[in-house]
């Protein structure tokens, strides 16, 4: 419905439910409207239409939807070799740079990172004459419309934009009218649909305990006919721990969120299309636009926000005309979020029924073999894993380090084998330098030293030694003296007013009470010894 009214160049706003190919909507009308030399070689166009600048934008709200719409265009407009390049945050800045600095015909890009490039004047925004917001209504949850209007607002009045999404909130129907012209709104559905989800999608809710989720995932994970299954979390923390938990149990898990780098994202992404995992465990980040084939099972581990929420995570199954199975598993806490969303979506599921990994029910709704347990058996462990797709080196900025950053986290024996060969770093002897009084000594001086100090010393060289070496001086502050004084500072009295003592035998008596008062242990001296001496010192002179 969408193609013969872009086609004809005017503004279009497409609302359809999810897996119903609104990629390829915009996507055809907008290869269609980009000039490249093969037009020119056919006679098609004229050679001043021509231009390395970007002809058409495409804005979308997340990195795993960039790169599938910029495979999609890649895949569509391969004949006539259009150049697309997909922008966006998580991957170094020069590669990009050089890909637009060579030429480009489109540009898929994220928010952030086009607004980072436009203002670097390293993306060229004039030749722009085809705009598409894909997603319109989750960069206006993620906060992402002010940069939008501001994009908007660098690009040509005249040219054709289109407006992509499931859901129509006001702000995105009031930011339509304020930068498009006279669009038209094209709302698609199949008659036999009932309500906003797909009809080919079987619904199931399941009011189930948070101890005994990961007993239950790991049951409907060996249903029969499952395929590839989807895992959706809240929290970064939970999607991490059931990947972890689910690849203990067996299962070729792996995980999508905001915690991991760039690389890892894209990584869980591959191995997820290409079979080597089954199941992917992530947050709504991965909600939006992923297109993957053979997805059967969509399990939400914990209850979405709301029912736009809802709505692109059971997308994910029941695409292109395909059967699924969405489960949900609600806390007793989320009771009333989720009959919210059961009256929004109209879903005949209020009240879910209390189940348990060992209910009956849950058996018989879900197909599980009868005696299914909580473990993956060994007989049925035929995927690669994770670790056999390889991490791609993107470049990465603003890595943390340590396995949350770029590096996926390896469980189990890979990650023990990897600690294992990993060579030890050798230490470096600790070098140390003997010194004396400041100055380095040598070993055969010290040892001569040593000889020396081990005779008995003479009267002159105890008198030289004396002379050569000076006594610390130290002052002692532990204690005081009878007037509050230190006691090192009373002795120091003392052995001033024995200086000025004219009589030969006075200023011996008074030298001689401080070496008495020294003679004494330091910790047993009374406070009122070092005064008493002083006391004594000073009469000896007026006698």
């Amino acid at each position: 419905m969408t193609l013969p009214v872009a086609l004809a160049g005017s503004d279009v706003i497409g609302q359809a439910k999810t897996g119903t190919g609104k990629t390829l909507g915009f996507g055809l009308p907008l290869l269609e409207a980009v000039t490249v030399p093969a037009d020119v070689e056919s006679g098609r166009a004229e050679p001043e239409l021509l231009t390395d600048s970007p002809q058409a934008l495409v804005v979308v709200p997340t990195r795993e939807l960039c790169q599938q719409v910029t495979n999609d265009l890649l895949t569509a407009g391969k004949v006539r070799n259009v150049r697309v390049l997909p922008i966006y945050g998580g991957r170094a800045y020069e590669p990009q740079v050089e890909a637009l600095r060579k030429g480009v015909d489109v540009v898929v890009g994220t928010p952030g990172r086009l607004l980072d490039l436009a203002g670097q004047k390293k993306l060229r925004l004039s030749d722009v004459r085809t705009l598409v917001l894909d997603e319109a209504d989750e960069m206006l949850d993620l906060g992402f419309l002010p940069d939008v209007e501001k994009i908007v607002q660098m690009l040509p009045v005249k040219r054709q934009t289109m407006l992509f999404s499931a859901t129509m909130p006001g702000q995105v129907i009031s930011l339509a009218r304020r930068y498009m012209n006279r669009p038209t709104h094209i709302r698609a559905s199949e008659p036999d649909d009932v309500g906003q989800t797909v009809a080919n999608t079987k619904q199931h809710a399941f009011r189930a305990h948070s101890m005994d989720k990961q007993e239950m995932v790991s049951r409907i994970l060996q249903a029969e006919g499952r395929q590839l299954a989807m895992i959706f979390c809240r929290t970064k923390r939970t999607a991490a721990d059931v990947a972890e938990q689910l690849t203990r149990r067996g299962f070729a898990a792996g995980a999508v969120h905001g915690d991991l780098g760039q690389g890892a994202r894209e990584q869980a992404l591959r191995a997820f299309r290409n079979g080597k995992v089954d199941v992917l465990v992530c947050t709504d980040v991965a909600a939006r636009g992923i297109d993957v084939d053979n997805v059967t099972h969509v399990i939400n581990y914990q209850t979405p926000e709301d029912e736009k929420t809802y709505l692109h995570r059971i997308g994910r199954t029941g695409r292109a005309g395909a059967s699924g199975t969405a489960v949900t598993l609600v806390d007793w806490d989320d009771i009333p979020r989720w009959q919210l969303i059961n009256k929004a979506l109209e879903l005949s599921l209020p009240d879910p029924e209390e189940t348990y990994s060992t209910s009956p029910h849950l058996y018989e709704a879900l197909g599980i073999p009868a005696g299914t347990k909580g473990v993956l058996p060994r007989t049925e462990r035929t995927r690669a894993g994770l670790a056999a797709e390889q991490v791609e080196d993107l470049g990465e900025t603003g890595g943390r380090g340590g396995p949350g950053r770029g590096r996926p986290a390896r469980a189990g024996a890979a990650a023990a084998t990897e600690t294992e060969e990993r060579p030890r770093r050798a230490r470096a002897p600790r070098q140390r330098r003997r010194t004396r009084n400041g100055e380095p000594v040598d070993a055969s001086a010290e040892a001569g030293l040593d000889k020396a100090e081990g005779s008995a010393p003479g009267p002159e060289s105890a008198a030289a030694d004396s002379e050569a070496r000076k006594p610390r001086r130290r002052r002692r502050t532990r204690s005081t003296g009878a007037n509050g004084a230190p006691k090192a500072q009373a002795t120091a009295t003392t052995v001033t007013a024995a200086s000025t003592v004219k009589d030969p035998a006075a200023k011996a008596t008074a030298t001689a009470e401080p070496e008495s008062s020294e003679g004494g242990k330091p910790r047993r001296r009374r406070r009122t010894r070092g005064a008493s001496a002083a006391q004594k010192t000073e009469a000896t002179p007026e006698g």
